[in-house]
């Protein structure tokens, strides 16, 4: 029989859907089902599952119970696999006898293993074999001489051609290494690697064995593993890293997860929050030979940018087998071919949007190959593996945590973000003198000239041109004017001189230079100059012209202390000559180049290398040049160097660190020589050059793909953390052509490193050098550019203090919007500023994206009518698009012909409104050259924020004074509406400033003029302006309706609208004045005041002063509460798990708080995103003793939660609409304030970050959405404490916020299983009827007999269940058995017996009429349990049921006087009370177990507890009402159902006085809605002390924390179409509640159910959590018997699935009560970078992957669904679905319900049975 007791006897299954990696996880929780407390008393069994390609493991993290029915697992179905085969079972790494069977189905890629025996509770390891497909195959032979069948099958691989190109002919399919010993600890992990004998020889080089793994868990955010010899110190690449001395992450707070894996070996990197795996090295090949090692790693997308420096056409890698080497190299841009540069780091992206970035720290040559897989193969020929992995989560915090680690990027001076001009081929001084006075003359702003190795004597460093013999005096003559010199060093040093060239002879004095080792001398290149006194003959071939005059040059060894002293020594006396004054060079920065190091011969001269293996090891990374070996244009590899400790390293290790080891000392010789911060801009670069230099992209070519190129290349160089970036602007190589030297112009004016710049021999391409159209274009988009300057400025600020990207890509902003995800024709500087250049030939307009935000013309301050759309711009020759995003405020000054002028001009601020009308920014200002002025403190911080009607300048630093005296001047305002009555205060104090305004009305821009606002003092400038309606918060919301007087008396602006919703009357002023703001570690406090003038103006009495209390509980969650501080006032008495002591962190906090005055408000401020997600900075708050309100902004239109109330959209509607919160018995209806009360919401940013908002008030409340958007609460008592959670997952604000409330119930294992129920059973053998007719059609159920103890009217319906309803109750009394139901207890015990369990109704209300002993209600009036009026006024009397004693009720009259004349008088338990508590676990014992009677004795299995709203079928009490009419109708009635009626409509009266546990005595007023919840834990331990078992409890009426003891169905609903999909949304809302165990009633519970209706509902109610049909008295039956055949076959195939499922469901609610996940779980908390789901709710998850999507509409045999980007599979058959992403239409047959599943995911099963005992 089809019990869940039956069911949990049979055999388990595993079923493993395969995601893109071939990977999957799951869990499966297991214990008794029934037994309290399984987990804290270690009673269970907890496996893990996780799958590869290959092999299944089966984990066992606790196995303290063992199942009586020895449960085996016997059967793994695997979806989305090749064919399997060679399958066998390991325990402990001992193969088992057990021979398992395979059957595969290559149409659907299914493969079932069969003949197994898996023990429940004990670990095995599953593996096959399969034909690896060609995207999974990593490459065995990648060696520069090629692959062949021969030499591949010697290697032990496998070969086989492909036709696909890239695919390895020769590939790996045996693991080489094994791993042992491994350690996990509280810091990291470690383990030991030894490689397999049958491998040692197989691969190039010799082997390092064994090996050592390190874990760190350095950070929440870090981590590094590392895999060495243990037994020999092999390289490690010395630069410094910031690294924690000691670990400082902990088991809570890291972001990650690591396994160490074996068979083969791999490390797996998990993100916590997601289960996604970010890095999973367990990929075949891994190999760490002595000059050759590999490792892989699948990628958990195709989303990775990074790797360089090569150039690339696209931001994101190609994954289709693409191989890119890298080595330092002098090779210009071009496709594949290595250059300048080393950087092997990558940024991944999730599918949900998430980012992680990856370090591999080391230096020798290497290559990285991506495969479709999709995965990641690095092959490096030295060194050791040591990587560090940053989990961002978001990509600019990535970008963040890396710079922290490797250095954050240099602060350059103010000047350097001028314009600059080089040319290679200056003739002499006079050209440049020329070029100079043509700027200037041109008037072109311009700040930077350069003079290549022109300058130098035969490109001598350190020496000046005869040719050149002027360029002192105009250097001198340029500065005067504020330019500013750059000059170009190279690192070759020429040894063949004839006269005195100082920089050698005492290089060689102090042994700078790089040798052979052994002291074997001088390793001699060849670059320039030419020997002495030769003339060339430039006739002749480069080679020869290079070995017949090229003179022999020396590299200095950076490493080296001695280099390091010579090197600045020469700098400084080339900056100031001791020996010829007059040929001293000021420079103001240094321009290095060559340093890869280049050399024009290979290796050295005369004779070569020495160390053949070195210059070519046994593997040659993919290369340039690849066939001529390592020293290709470089060094010899066996060159020695020097590190500053005396270690002796090989150029071979240390090769790509030459440039950057040449960096630091030059920047510390700019400034020693300068005396100022200077500037070094460095050809080659490592991981942490940044920190000292700038970089330019290297020679490039005058062609129109170099301008995408060079916008690709900058992101890439965010991304390494170097800020100072650019291109060289029309071109290096090649003659510019006009139109793309003029768009090149106009992008280059946005590189943070703008310099036009070309070689000798070519046209000149300067902006003079045009015409006068060019002169123009560039002279307009250059005033630009310096108008930019301080917002530029302070990027290179923030870049520098917290490693923030200055060219930013859009993703870094929008990684929510997958569109961005590609974009690479347009880049952001920082935040706020979106550049959108021509890149193509003869194009006059662009097209380019939007994302999701508000955004301006930048030159106009027009609105864009895009948001994350495509847009079609204009772009003429003379024009570049540029656009400012709301939400910011962007400094700029006037520009001038240099920055040393427009440094003095006057300032300006730039403010583009948001959605919310908010914006805010930054200026960073200081004298621009001076070194650290950070450090130093001299420096000046302003924080700009505006809102509707004002705008701040904050100060948080002012410890510098400009010179110029500067002011703020002009403020341009984009999206606003017209501006008056404009005001400047200083201090609170209003200035005597004059300000003007302009307004242009189409453009909506305002223009404020006429102030001065002196640069590092701060301000208010403040205005008024007509409020749009959907910005207006409502005045008058009362009852009675606004009117124009009444509006006024209030102090209100009155103006009627059209637009439905709009409040006629609004607020114009604020009503409260802040004052003694402090902030603290652990939070703020403020105290508050009402204004005098308003004192009377709203409902109630006001309540002044108030106090505000922010408190930082811990990093992702805060709590502000304003309350009376001299007056106790009613505060919530539910308990909640806060800590006691804060344990928050400045760094840690996820969020910033800031109070606001003018109006009171308090802004809670995402620190990631800068997304403001509380701003209660809005009129309209009040704080009256029965009337407080506050307002919110809201950062964006997706809001949901709020309830109980009957919702047509999982989303609320923001479009004026209210809704009311106060228990009362009313059935699921619009805009119907329901049963239960959760004043809590979760709301999504545009981003896709999520938070949850708790308003912890149990008074009646209403709230109010508006368009703004914005968010408005009213309650009608109480005080305000919110409870704010950052996530910033969906998910895991629900975690967090039930971390707060309490976790959900830990539900027993039948209570899953499908259950029947309904009012109005006539006796109980119509019950053993049904229950045998369920039996006989094999229709699995657990029978919940509800018996209803209540009736409720035609009107008034009362209750639903089923089980037996009140019907078993004699006269719906309590803890009574009727005469028809004499026969129920021995039903019970027959049911019992096969597997079934009972569920009974209790309702509080207690009869007080009785004529017959009645315990119920003698017992607890004697214990003194019931609700009475205060001051000992006696029992607050209702009615509901029963009937008075012994009458006939006429049935015939109406359904008030019924309740008049015949329903007797009922007293209300008051469940706070103890003694209450014990009275009714009595009472509930003996109904289980009569004392009295045991034949009557009702072996329930859980509770039903019904009608605690509390109902009552009369308003207040009976016979004389109430006796307080202002607490029954407060000066303020929410929007409630029955508002007229006053709160005491069906319930209680307000007056009436409930006694906490601690005797303090609370008005019913403000516990009503607490009413359900106080009944809800004694019921529950009832049942348990009851029954002894766990037990369960189903409650109508709840508040948050009732999810802790109760699960949870959703009303007295109606059998109509549209409550299948408002059982979805009740579902998923009650999932953000944290109650987990819920369900609406199967098929309806009022009105009769439609066959159609009835059979669709049963499909989706087998997906119910709370499975349960239940109809109501005088419907027809809606059982599944009750129908046909037909409707008993498809209801038992769907809950034979549901039965099927039960382990995993099960597993999912343990994972509910014990981490707070979700079970019925929106799409969007797994998919919410896909903003499709957002709005989704005709589907739901079951936990991560279990997709539901039923039919919801008569007559449709199709639906369509949604995919989210995961992979899915049909349940049925395995079938992949091809959507990702997409809408698809599938067939749904009456007798067909859509399920999917999601691969990576593992779901563990167990064969249904009719109940779970026989199923178990």
């Amino acid at each position: 029989m089809n019990l869940v007791s039956c069911s949990r006897q049979n055999p388990l299954g595993l079923l493993v859907a395969l995601d893109e990696n071939k990977e999957a996880r799951g869990e499966l929780f297991w214990d008794d089902g029934q037994s309290k407390d399984t987990v804290v008393n270690n009673v269970y069994v907890l496996c893990e599952f996780s799958a590869s390609l290959t092999h299944l493991d089966v984990n066992v993290s606790k196995a303290t119970y063992k199942d009586p029915n020895d449960l085996a697992f016997q059967e793994i179905k695997i979806f989305g696999t090749e064919a399997l085969k060679d399958v066998t079972v390991k325990q402990n790494g001992v193969l088992t006898p057990m021979s398992p069977s395979v059957t595969y189905d290559a149409d659907l890629r299914v493969a079932v293993i069969t003949g197994i025996h898996l023990v429940l509770g004990e670990a095995y390891t599953v593996q096959w074999n399969i034909d690896l497909r060609d995207p999974e195959k990593i490459d065995c032979y990648p060696d520069e001489q090629g692959a062949s069948e021969a030499n591949c099958l010697a290697r032990g691989c496998a070969w086989e051609e492909s036709s696909t190109p890239g695919v390895p002919f020769c590939y790996f399919v045996n693991d080489l290494y094994s791993v042992s010993n491994v350690q996990y600890s509280s810091h990291g992990a470690t383990a030991d690697i030894s490689l397999k004998a049958s491998h040692i020889n197989a691969f190039p080089s010799t082997p390092v064995n064994p090996l050592r793994l390190l874990v760190t868990f350095h950070k929440n955010e870090m981590l590094q593993f590392k895999i060495y010899d243990p037994n020999n110190k092999r390289y490690e690449v010395p630069i410094p890293l910031n690294i924690p001395s000691v670990s400082n992450s902990s088991s809570d707070g890291r972001l990650y997860d690591v396994l160490i894996k074996e068979n083969p070996f791999g490390i797996e990197i998990r993100r916590k929050s997601t289960g996604t795996v970010i890095w999973d090295s367990q990929v075949l090949g891994f190999t760490f030979n002595d000059m050759f090692i590999r490792i892989s790693t699948r990628l958990p997308s195709h989303y990775v940018y990074g790797f360089g420096e090569t150039e690339h056409t696209a931001f994101r890698r190609d994954l289709n087998w693409h191989t890119w080497g890298m080595f330092s190299r002098d090779q210009p841009p071009g496709y594949k071919k290595n250059s300048y540069g080393v950087h092997p780091y990558y940024m991944g992206l999730e599918e949900d949007g998430s980012a992680h970035g990856v370090l591999l720290l080391n230096s020798n040559a290497m290559d990285v190959t991506f495969q479709p897989m999709p995965a990641l193969t690095y092959r490096t020929t030295g060194g050791i593996l040591d990587f560090y992995v940053f989990l961002g989560p978001t990509p600019e915090l990535v970008t963040q945590q890396y710079t922290e680690v490797i250095g954050r990027p240099v602060m350059v001076p103010y000047w350097s973000l001028g314009f600059q001009l080089c040319r290679y081929g200056y003739e002499n001084d006079a050209e440049i003198s020329s070029l100079y006075d043509d700027m200037v003359a041109a008037q072109i702003p311009y700040d930077v000239q350069y003079s290549d190795i022109d300058y130098m004597e035969r490109q001598l460093d350190f020496t000046l041109s005869p040719k050149f013999t002027g360029f002192p005096a105009l250097i001198d003559r340029m500065k005067a004017a504020g330019m500013r010199i750059i000059l170009i060093l190279d690192p070759a040093i020429s040894g063949n001189e004839t006269e005195p060239y100082p920089a050698f002879t005492r290089g060689e004095e102090d042994d700078v230079f790089i040798k052979f080792p052994n002291d074997g001398g001088i390793v001699w290149g060849k670059v320039w100059p030419d020997f002495p006194n030769v003339v060339v003959n430039n006739s002749l071939d480069w080679d020869i012209q290079i070995e017949q005059y090229r003179a022999y040059v020396a590299f200095p060894d950076f490493f080296r202390n001695s280099t390091v002293l010579w090197w600045k020594r020469e700098m400084k006396e080339l900056h100031t000559n001791p020996r010829s004054p007059d040929k001293s060079l000021k420079f103001d920065g240094m321009w290095i180049d060559m340093n890869e190091p280049s050399s024009f011969v290979n290796g050295a001269v005369p004779s070569g290398c020495r160390d053949p293996t070195l210059n070519h090891p046994p593997y040659i990374p993919h290369l340039e040049a690849r066939d001529r070996g390592l020293s290709s244009k470089t060094l010899c590899m066996e060159s020695e160097q020097i590190l500053p400790d005396g270690s002796r390293v090989r150029h071979y290790d240390v090769h790509n660190l030459y440039g950057w080891s040449q960096t630091r000392p030059t920047y510390e010789a700019v400034q020693e020589a300068t005396g100022q911060r200077g500037i070094v801009i460095t050809r080659s670069t490592f991981p942490s050059s940044g920190r000292w230099a700038g970089h330019w992209l290297g020679d490039n070519t005058a062609a129109w793909d170099q301008l995408k190129k060079s916008i690709i290349g900058m992101m890439e160089f965010s991304l390494f953390g170097i800020s100072y970036t650019g291109a060289d602007i029309c071109g290096f190589f090649q003659d510019a052509q006009y139109e793309m030297c003029a768009r090149w112009m106009q992008l280059g004016a946005f590189y943070p490193f703008s310099r036009n710049h070309n070689t000798i021999g070519t046209r000149r391409q300067d902006p003079v050098s045009w015409d006068a159209a060019f002169v123009n274009l560039s002279r307009s988009v250059l005033e630009t550019r310096y108008t930019l300057l301080p917002y530029l400025y302070t990027l290179m600020h923030k870049a520098n203090t917290e490693g923030a990207t200055v060219v930013r890509p859009l993703l870094h902003e929008f990684v929510s919007d997958r569109e961005t995800w590609d974009i690479d024709s347009q880049f952001l500087l920082g935040s706020g500023f979106l550049v959108s250049p021509v890149l193509e030939p003869n194009a006059r307009n662009v097209t380019a994206y939007f994302p999701r935000a508000r955004w301006y013309d930048f030159y106009t301050g027009a609105q864009i009518n895009a948001s994350g759309q495509w847009k079609v711009l204009p772009a003429p020759l003379d024009h570049i698009n540029l656009h400012v995003r709301g939400g910011h405020i962007l400094p700029w000054q006037e520009p001038a012909l240099n920055t040393q002028l427009s440094r003095q001009n006057p300032l300006g601020l730039l403010v583009a409104l948001d959605e919310n009308k908010e914006a805010r920014g930054e200026l960073f200002w200081d004298d621009g050259q001076s070194k650290d002025t950070v450090v130093n403190n001299v420096y000046v911080l302003c924080e700009f924020s505006a809102s509707l009607t004002h705008l701040d300048v904050n100060v948080s630093k002012a410890t510098y004074k400009d010179p110029n005296d500067l002011a703020f001047q002009e403020i341009k305002i984009f999206g606003t509406e017209a501006l008056k009555d404009v005001t400047v205060k200083q201090n609170g104090v209003l200035t005597p400033m004059s300000p003007s305004v302009t307004y242009d009305a189409d453009l909506r821009v305002a223009v404020i003029t006429g102030i001065h606002l002196v640069l590092g003092e701060a301000y208010t400038v403040q205005w008024n302006i007509d409020l749009r309606d959907p910005e207006k918060i409502d005045c008058y919301p009362d009852e009675q309706g606004a009117s124009e007087a009444n509006c006024l008396a209030r102090g209100c602006a009155w103006e009627e609208s059209s637009t439905p919703g709009v409040p006629f009357c609004y607020f114009v002023n604020d009503l409260y004045s802040v004052s003694n703001v402090q902030y603290s570690s652990h939070g703020a406090t403020a105290d508050i005041s009402l204004k005098a003038s308003h004192i009377n103006a709203f409902p109630s009495t006001p309540v002044n002063p108030l106090r505000l209390l922010v408190t930082f509980h811990k990093n992702e969650m805060l709590q502000f509460k304003i309350y009376d501080p001299n007056n106790k006032r009613y505060e919530v008495p539910i308990p909640l798990n806060i800590p006691s002591v804060s344990n928050s962190s400045s760094d840690g906090r996820l969020y910033d708080v800031l109070i606001k005055e003018n109006p009171f408000g308090i802004e809670i401020r995402r620190k990631s995103t800068g997304t403001v997600i509380w701003d209660s900075q809005v009129l309209g708050f009040t704080f009256n003793d029965m009337f407080i309100r506050i307002s919110t902004r809201l950062p964006s239109h997706y809001v949901y939660g709020f309830g109980e109330t009957e919702h047509t959209a999982f989303r609320r509607d923001l479009n004026w609409h209210t809704w009311g919160m106060f228990s009362r018995d009313q059935p699921p209806g619009y805009k119907k304030n329901s049963y239960g009360v959760h004043p809590y919401y979760m709301g999504l940013e545009e981003d896709g970050s999520a938070h949850g908002v708790l308003l912890l008030n149990s008074n009646a409340m209403d709230v109010t959405f508006q368009p703004m958007p914005a968010l408005t609460y009213r309650t009608t008592g109480g005080i305000l404490d919110f409870y704010v959670f950052l996530g910033p997952t969906p998910e895991l604000v629900t975690q967090q916020y039930t971390e707060v409330i309490g976790r959900p119930v830990m539900v027993p294992y039948w209570s899953l299983g499908f259950q029947l129920c309904r009012y109005g059973y006539e006796n109980d053998a119509e019950i053993s009827s049904l229950y045998d007719d369920m039996v006989a059609a094999q229709i699995p159920y657990v029978c919940m007999l509800v018996v209803y103890t209540t009736l409720s009217s035609p009107g008034d319906p009362a209750c639903d269940v089923q089980y037996s309803d009140i019907d078993y109750m004699e006269r719906q009394l309590d803890f009574t058995l009727s005469p028809k139901f004499t026969g129920f207890p021995a039903l019970i015990d027959r049911m019992k017996a096969a597997g079934m369990r009972i569920i009974l109704i209790l309702d509080p209300a207690i009869s007080g009429n009785e004529t017959e002993p009645y315990p119920a209600f003698t017992r607890g009036e004697e214990d003194d349990v019931f609700i009475k009026f205060p001051n000992d006024g006696g029992i607050v009397w209702g009615k509901v049921w029963p009937d008075f004693p012994n009458v006939v009720v006429n049935n015939s009259l109406d359904w008030d006087i019924q309740i008049e004349q015949y329903r007797a008088y009922v007293a209300f338990p008051d469940f706070f009370r103890n003694s209450t508590v014990l009275w009714w676990k009595r009472e509930m014992k003996e109904l289980h177990t009569n004392p009295r009677s045991p034949d009557k004795s009702l072996k329930f299995d859980g509770m039903w507890i019904d009608m605690n709203e509390p109902s009552s079928f009369v308003n207040g009490a009976v016979p004389s009402g109430c006796r307080d009419p202002t607490l029954n109708h407060p000066p303020y009635i929410p929007h409630l159902e029955a508002r007229d009626r006053g709160l005491s409509s069906k319930t209680l009266c307000m007056e009436s006085e409930q006694i906490l546990p601690d005797g303090s005595r609370v008005r019913h007023y403000d516990v009503h809605n607490l009413y359900g919840w106080s009944q809800t834990r004694p019921t529950y331990e009832a049942v348990q002390e009851a029954t002894g078992q766990r037990g369960i409890v189903i409650t109508r009426s709840t508040f948050p924390s009732s999810g802790r003891w109760a699960g949870h169905w959703l009303g007295d609903n109606t059998a109509a179409w549209d409550q299948l999909k408002k059982s979805i949304i009740g579902m998923m809302e009650f999932s953000l509640f944290g109650i987990s165990y819920t369900g609406a009633d199967i098929c309806g519970f009022f009105q009769d159910a439609q066959y159609e209706m009835c059979a669709r509902w049963m499909q989706l109610g087998a997906f119910y959590p709370f499975s349960r049909n239940h109809n109501t008295i005088g419907t027809r039956r809606q059982d599944p018997v009750s129908w046909d055949a037909a409707f008993v076959k498809l209801s038992r195939s769907v809950l034979e699935t549901r039965y099927t499922l039960l382990p995993y469901l099960y597993t999912l609610m343990h994972k509910a009560n014990t981490e707070g996940v979700t079970v019925v779980r929106p799409l969007l908390h797994e998919f919410v970078s896909d903003r499709e789901t957002w709005d989704i709710d005709s589907q739901f998850l079951l936990g991560p992957a279990f997709l539901v999507s039923p039919v919801l509409e008569p007559n449709a045999r199709n639906v369509t669904a949604y995919f989210p980007r995961a992979r899915w599979y049909d349940f049925y058959t395995g079938a992949q679905i091809n959507a990702s992403g997409q809408w698809k239409v599938l067939s749904a047959p009456l007798d067909h319900i859509n399920l999917h599943v999601r691969g990576g995911h593992i779901l563990p099963w167990q064969e249904p049975a009719l109940n779970t005992q026989l199923s178990n």
